[in-house]
Parts: C-alpha cells; structure tokens; sequence
C-alpha cells in the first residue's frame, strides 16, 4: 500500500457562489463593465532576499486567483534592486514554492533588473523636469533633515541644484566616479507634506555590490519605490495589488507614475496575513536561520512554504485557506488552528490510514500459537472508498503504544490494564493477564491472551469492550524516528516582548519532540518523501524529504487529529 503521494499541480476548486465578492472583486468587475480595461493584469513581485512564507501565500492567491477568474493573466516579477540581500537560491525556491501551490506564470516571468536601464532613463526625465536632484548629504543627515510626524523636514541645501549640473553628476555617478553613499538621487516633492514618503524620497544610491543577474555592470541601483510603479506600468499591469503597509507609498507610486508620464496602473491594498503564534518577517525569520535556532528555511517549524512543504502541509489546504479568510483593508490575525483545520480537512480525505506506535510496549499474546502469521484487512481510508484495503500481518508478539496500559487505570480510562478486555484495531480482542517491570519499576512488557472468535473485531456471543487500540506485529514493523512539531512560538503574538526582550524570547522549547525506536506498519516500507499518512488515533504525518531514507525513515507530524477549531467554532454555534 503506497502512501498519499501529494499533487504539486493546480487543481480548480470551485467557487462557492455563496460567498460574498469581496472590495478588489467589485474593482475589477466595475472596471470591466465600464470598458476601462479589456482584461485584467497582475503581478506577484516578491523580492528575492529570503524564502516565502504563508503571509506570500495570499498575495499569490489572490493575484493568479484574481487573473484566472476574470480571464487575465498574472506575471510573476522578481523585484531585484538590492544586490546585498539578493540571491540567486531565493530566486529559485520562490518559483518552486509557486509552482508547488498550484500555478503558471507561463512565459512572463520577469525582473526588475530587466528594466535597469529603463528606470535610470525614467530618473533622467525626472531630473531634466526639475523634479528629482543630486544631493551630497548622508544618509544619516537625510535623516535628520526628514523631520517627523509631527515636525516638517528641511530642505536639503542641495536641493536647488542646477538641473543640468545634477544630470552631470548623476551620470557620473553610473560611471563609477564617487564612493558608494557619498551622493543619492532624490525627488523633488515637498518636505513639509504630512506623509513622510513624500519628503524628497531617495530614489537611486551608489552600491558597489555583484547583482545576482546584471553582474557589475551597475554601480548605481533603484530604490524600491523607483522601481516597483514603473515595473507595473511597463508590464501595463492594470490592478497592482500590494499589502497594506504599502499603503502610505501609494501617492509616491502615483506621482512617479504622473510625473515620469507613463501608463498609470491602479494600486489597491488590502490587508496582509497576521498568523497567530508566527513571525511574518524575512528579515527576523533570516535571523533565525542564521542564528541557528532553526535547521535552515526549510524546518518544518518554520512558517515558510518550503517548510511547510517539508513538513506535510498540502497545496490545496493552504490555498484554501487563503481563499477561506477574508480580504479586508483591515489588519487582524487569524488563528493558526484555522490554518491546521484546512490542513487536517484535506488530509482527512486523501491520506491513507496505518498503524505507529511511537512509544513501543511489547506486548506476548500467550495463547497465540508461536510462528503463525495472520494477514489481517485493514481499510485505507473509510472517507474515500475508492482506496482499497490491505493486509496487516499479525503475530504472537505486538508493540503497543505505552500510553495504552494503565497499572493503576482511572475513571474512564478503557484501554489495557491488569484483567481488563481491549479490542485491537482490525484484529482480535485481546486481554491482560499479567505484566512484567524492569529494575527501575518501568513496565516493559504485558503478557495477554486472545479470543480467536473475535477476529475483525467482534464477538460471537455479543459481548462489548469499550476500548480499541491500535499496534503492530514486533516481527513485522519497521522502526523509525518520528517528529512531533508543535508551534515555533510559545505565545499568540511573538511580536509583542517587553523589558528589552526580543521575539526570540517566545521560542517555544518544546517546538520538536524527537522520538526514536518507534514502530510502523510494513506497508510503509514503500513510502516515499513527501507522502502522507495518517497514524490512526495518533495524527496526521509525512515522511521526511530531507532526512528520511527507505533504511531509516523519518515521520514528520502534520498536525494532530484533534481539530481545534471546529470545536470551537461548533460551540459558539450552538
């Protein structure tokens, strides 16, 4: 029986007429129906200095969403205008992430850097117009010149500069002639405006640094804010579709748009992904990786696609997700058990049922005659009755789980204890006679019998036990290290420290339980990385890509069989 082998290629799920359009679906439609736009165009512009994570999941959601539905197309744009941070390997984990979600950018995969020469024509325009200049000061002193919320900033004293002697320099500054940091470009706009991304914006520095595309051949690189609008307008995208933050910049994008004359797409903000028990930031993520707090971008506890991927998490349940919440101009945070829902929603389906015990306790069945084997059926999975059955062999010695025997049983515990009748899962019921404890009082084996009328689970004479278990045939079973993750964060919102403690204070300790010795079935012999299984009573789990072989298999929990949240949302319900 082969495990759940994950699709990486997009599936259209469809649309529920039932849930209401949301603002950037009325947009588009009215800009549709007045003829502004024959047909829609977005982007997804990551910048590649890190990995995506879930909050880049919506925003690629929503643009190859938005495109598909209304018969546009989406272009995938890598906004390169930081050679420091840039690199190659986030290029190529960006594309496979999107691919692995579900969707094309067919041939209009472009860069910023694309347009380098473009946007430094743009600046040109702009300084010939008398609106952008050459300016002397450092970065620190345009600081202090900004100002504040409340105070206006001063004008640079190099402000007025003669257009053409700031045309001079600005060419000179392509040529390679001054230091790096010793001379920017900024717009001309108004230093007193009450949005401080108007205050004569740096729009190109000087930085010796070896893009991962154009090489050496610039010295001289645009601000984002330069590049991003113009990038739009030269794709003639019509709906740029950004987060929130980027709110504040929107004048600046219209007035460089305006003032260049260019094609003038729309930008639209809607509010990003707030996760809770999850840092949404590159840049403190990045941090993570190189502090060594986690085994790279790709740790299963990690927030990003690929660790995600790693981890078991499936493309359909993430872009369900993103389509499940809403798109609002307001920030809130959602519940990471949302997210784990639609996780566990989708594997419920698709991931065939087997038997792991993660703590093995050997179990002799007494009365089982010794070096008989059973094939015993199992079903696959009870939600899909397509997936078959297979065989389960059974034999005089078992591993149960540990948390299955009680010495000392409570109230309402119904699983194995000393005298006490327990049906095993698709075998026969079985009954504790005895046990036996090593030197240190731990319980290390039980000694039982069986009934061999009760084959598949039932009694000839009718007779009810209250408990099932699952276990394996110790002959039979495979070992195998499994990983119980929890969340990367002890508290709902990591962001939020005090007394100078920073995020990394509310890494949660007990994030990886790493468990060797554990048991499978044999049929998981012929997993493979990625597949998904279902450890029955136990949880959802995936073997691992990186560090499982077929000799030493790794189990990664997905997440566990309890759902959370549709608890809660059935309890508010009623």
């Amino acid at each position: 029986m082969a495990a759940h082998r994950r699709a990486t290629t997009h599936m259209n799920e469809p649309n529920d007429s039932s849930t209401p359009k949301h603002f950037i679906q009325a947009i588009i439609e009215e800009d549709l129906a007045s003829g502004k736009h024959e047909r829609i165009v977005t982007r997804f512009p990551p910048e590649p200095n890190g990995y995506l994570h879930i909050g880049h999941a919506k925003s690629i959601c929503l643009n190859f969403g938005m495109a598909a539905q209304y018969g546009g197309t989406c272009n995938l744009r890598f906004d390169d205008t930081n050679p420091i941070k840039e690199e190659q390997e986030y290029v190529d984990s960006i594309k496979e992430d999107i691919r692995w979600l579900g969707f094309d950018w067919e041939d209009r995969e472009f860069y910023a850097s694309d347009y380098f020469e473009t946007l430094y024509e743009y600046a040109v325009r702009l300084i010939e117009k008398g609106k952008a200049y050459v300016d002397d000061l450092s970065a620190d002193e345009i600081r202090e010149h900004r100002g504040t919320l409340t105070e206006p900033g001063r004008e640079s004293p190099y402000r007025d500069r003669p257009v053409e002697e700031s045309l001079d320099l600005f060419r000179r500054m392509r040529a390679g002639e001054f230091a790096d940091g010793s001379r920017v470009l900024r717009a001309k706009i108004d230093m007193a405006s009450g949005n401080l991304n108007l205050r004569d914006p740096v729009l190109y520095r000087i930085l010796r640094a070896h893009h991962h595309r154009t090489g050496d051949d610039w010295c001289i690189y645009p601000m984002y804010d330069m590049a991003h609008g113009q990038s739009d307008s030269i794709e003639r995208i019509t709906h740029s579709l950004c987060t929130l933050e980027f709110e504040d910049h929107r004048p600046l994008y219209d007035w460089l748009v305006e003032e260049i004359g260019i094609y003038p797409p729309r930008q639209i903000e809607f509010a990003r992904l707030n996760l809770s028990h999850t840092i949404m930031s590159k840049r403190k993520l990045l941090e993570l990786v190189n502090d060594g707090l986690v085994d790279g971008w790709d740790d299963p506890r990690m927030p990003t696609l690929s660790g995600m991927r790693r981890r078991g998490f499936t493309a359909r349940s993430i872009r369900r997700f993103c389509d499940g919440i809403s798109v609002a101009k307001a920030n809130s945070t959602v519940d990471i058990q949302l997210l784990e829902h639609y996780v566990r929603e989708d594997l419920n389906k698709i991931a065939p049922r087997v038997m792991g015990v993660l703590r093995p306790l050997r179990v002799v069945i007494e009365n089982y005659p010794e070096g008989q084997v059973e094939e015993l059926d199992a079903i696959n999975n009870p939600e899909n009755p397509d997936a078959g059955s297979r065989k389960v062999p059974f034999s005089r010695v078992l591993y149960v789980d540990r948390n299955d025997f009680h010495e000392d049983p409570p109230k309402k515990y119904f699983r194995l204890a000393p005298g006490r009748e327990v049906r095993l899962r698709y075998g026969y019921f079985i009954t504790c006679v005895d046990f036996v404890k090593n030197d240190a009082g731990e319980v290390v084996e039980l000694r039982c019998t069986y009934d061999p009328e009760t084959r598949g689970g039932s009694a000839p004479d009718g007779r009810r036990v209250r408990g099932t278990i699952h276990w394996v045939s110790a002959e039979h079973a495979l070992a195998a290290e499994v990983r119980l993750y929890d969340h990367l964060f002890s508290v709902a919102d990591p962001g939020v420290v005090e007394g100078g403690a920073d995020f990394k204070s509310h890494l949660n300790p007990d994030s990886r339980t790493v468990l060797a010795g554990c048991r499978v079935e044999p049929s998981l012999a012929e997993a493979r990385a990625g597949d998904c299984v279902q450890f029955e009573r136990v949880g959802y789990f995936c073997v691992d890509s990186k560090d499982s072989t077929p000799q030493d298999p790794v189990f990664n929990r997905v997440v566990s069989l309890r759902d959370t949240w549709a608890k809660i949302q059935k309890k508010q319900a009623g």
